[in-house]
């Protein structure tokens, strides 16, 4: 019987699985058990299953799967959790520490128990309201933020032939200059909203200041409520020194038979 230890967190309201994987010993290639895992209400429940792994070039590789199974480069919430939890089991024996992802080199900073600092790779791939922040993201915006058709145009957009083969996230977006950001997000992998997205938070705030006159720092609220915070430089055409602010929360914790979780897989 395989059991592994666990903690559940939740980063302006977006909830994740995080586990110690050093070792190593983690089955990532069983994409079947690990959607079983973020199953609500058969398994844990969460918008992201998170490890944290060895680095030759940082203090700890985090490795990122959606709900679904699949791996994403970067999650911005996920990062802040990690980097909470990584401070917790001793990965990094400062609050300020910087880890790897498939996006690239994170830094962080916790900044207290409940609040972490991220500064991320910048984003690129500016065209027609959509960038690439971490991941892919096409903002849509919109006058009333409520009644946005999140579900149906975000599932239409998501699955657009344009962002053939892998798709892309959606965020609808409301902007109220000078630095205020209401956001609802359809997250690729998720298949469904999510109460937040960090790097759909990074996305509405760029394109606010690039394109909507909006100026840093930006003040993101979240559909679960959270604010989250994004700040960086904008020169008149590069979008750079991107960092995301918000708070972090551990939930609880506990161990998994990973076995017994056959029956949800099949």
């Amino acid at each position: 019987m395989k059991k592994i230890h666990f903690t559940k967190m939740h980063g302006a309201g977006n909830d994740f699985i995080l586990i110690d994987d050093r070792e190593g010993t983690f089955p990532i290639d069983d994409h079947r058990r690990i959607a079983a895992m973020a199953t609500r209400p058969d398994g844990i429940g969460c918008e992201g299953v998170i490890l944290v792994q060895k680095s030759d070039c940082a203090d700890f590789q985090m490795r990122f799967f959606n709900p679904d199974g699949t791996e994403a480069d970067m999650c911005g919430n996920g990062a802040r959790c990690v980097a909470a939890f990584a401070l917790e089991i001793g990965a990094s024996n400062t609050p300020r520490m910087s880890f790897s992802t498939g996006a690239g080199i994170v830094e962080a900073e916790v900044l207290n128990g409940t609040s972490v600092r991220i500064a991320i790779p910048d984003p690129y791939g500016f065209r027609d309201d959509f960038v690439i922040a971490g991941v892919p993201h096409k903002i849509i915006p919109v006058e009333n933020i409520s009644k946005a058709d999140v579900s149906g145009e975000g599932r239409r957009v998501r699955m657009d032939e344009e962002f053939a083969p892998d798709g892309t996230n959606v965020d609808f977006v409301t902007y109220r200059k000078p630095n205020r950001v209401s956001m609802r997000t359809y997250e690729r992998g998720v298949e469904a909203e999510t109460g937040a997205c960090g790097t759909g938070a990074v996305a509405c705030a760029v394109i606010g200041v690039k394109d909507y006159g909006l100026e840093f720092p930006v003040r993101v609220n979240t559909f679960k409520g959270y604010d989250l915070c994004v700040d960086g430089s904008f020169d008149g055409e590069n979008v750079t020194g991107v960092t995301l602010t918000g708070p972090v929360k551990k939930v609880f914790e506990g161990d998994l038979d990973l076995d017994g979780l056959d029956a949800v897989c099949e």
